[in-house]
């Protein structure tokens, strides 16, 4: 029996359009900064661009684990429930009992684990959707936090001290929230690029038929994709309790929008098999910068939407645009062969 080899990718095109696509939001986030400081020279003021860097830690953790379920070809809409239930969970075991940091970390990322696995199991052996999947777990997570929360909230002063400091602390004048997020960003982006288990991802993304084929564990690993979104998930539960101190059952509600307008923006093609995580990562600070400038100029929350929306659209309609050239280009270089 021969084995059966993936065909090699042609990324080219759009690896170039990724590129240019990272290196524009680059641009554009320094436009922003420029114009928001010529109007109002308070945006760089130091405590300003902590709030920002610490926002973003949260929406870069949440988008790195979305990233992952993106490449494959699939969606998760619950990780902003999955936040909400994390972050409670962990803030009501520290009333009552004063965790280790690290503990409650872990903690945190254990409901996200298991949430994710539930997602995964679902959509591998249910055969669902994951769009259809993850919107009714939105729902369900959610549900389960507001029941348990009772309409109560947990205020900072329930909290213990060191967590709350753990919050606000710094390593080399680095906010702890930012380092997570950075090693966050860096494992995963190492293994999905130099690791078997990255290549395999990207593969099943790219086309699911040839990936099974191959022999990669499609369902194992598509388990394994929203397993890791969870994870990350939770994580990010933890860093947003100790940002905020207050917890209460709506924690988290809609992040989904913001998420998935980062990973896609950020170039992580909504049809799968291509992207980065730094992409993600790129995505999540232009959005957040965006809240943050549109709050300065005193301008209204609602055209923040307004433009993610809009970003989420061009974003997609570029992604399918180069995808249709691809596939041209492709037919084009076939035919050239056949003859």
């Amino acid at each position: 029996m021969t084995a059966v080899e993936l065909p090699a990718p042609h990324r080219s095109s759009l690896d170039v359009v990724l590129r240019a696509r990272e290196l524009g939001i680059v641009l554009a986030l320094g436009i922003l900064v420029l114009v928001t400081t010529i109007s109002n020279p308070r945006f760089l003021s130091g405590q300003s661009i902590r709030d920002i860097l610490l926002n973003t830690a949260i929406l870069a953790v949440l988008a790195v684990g979305q990233a992952v379920v993106v490449i494959t070809r699939n969606i998760d809409l619950s990780v902003g429930s999955v936040l909400g239930l994390s972050a409670f969970t962990v803030g009501t075991l520290l009333q009552n009992d004063n965790l280790p940091v690290v503990l409650a970390l872990l903690v945190g990322a254990g409901v996200g684990v298991v949430c994710g696995a539930v997602n995964g199991v679902i959509v591998r052996y249910g055969n669902v959707p994951a769009l259809v999947v993850t919107l009714g777990t939105l729902y369900v997570y959610r549900g389960i936090t507001y029941f348990w929360a009772g309409g109560q909230q947990i205020n900072a002063d329930e909290l213990p001290a060191g967590f709350l400091d753990f919050g606000n602390a710094t390593l080399l004048g680095v906010p702890y929230l930012v380092v997570i997020a950075l090693l966050v960003l860096v494992i995963t982006g190492v293994v999905l690029r130099n690791y078997r288990v990255g290549r395999e991802l990207y593969a099943m993304g790219s086309s699911p038929q040839a990936a099974r084929l191959a022999g990669i564990a499609v369902g194992r690993r598509t388990i394994g994709a929203f397993t890791v979104s969870g994870a990350l998930a939770g994580l990010a539960g933890v860093l947003f309790a100790a940002r905020f101190g207050t917890i209460d059952a709506a924690a988290g509600t809609g992040y989904e929008l913001n998420v998935v307008a980062a990973v896609v923006v950020g170039g992580v093609a909504v049809f799968g098999g291509s992207g980065t995580v730094w992409g993600a990562a790129l995505g999540a600070l232009l959005l957040t910068t965006i809240g943050s400038a549109l709050a300065v100029l005193e301008i209204n929350q609602f055209w923040q939407q307004a433009i993610v929306g809009g970003l989420i659209l061009l974003a997609i309609g570029a992604d399918r645009l180069v995808a249709v050239r691809v596939a041209a280009s492709l037919k084009k270089r076939g035919s050239h062969v056949s003859n």
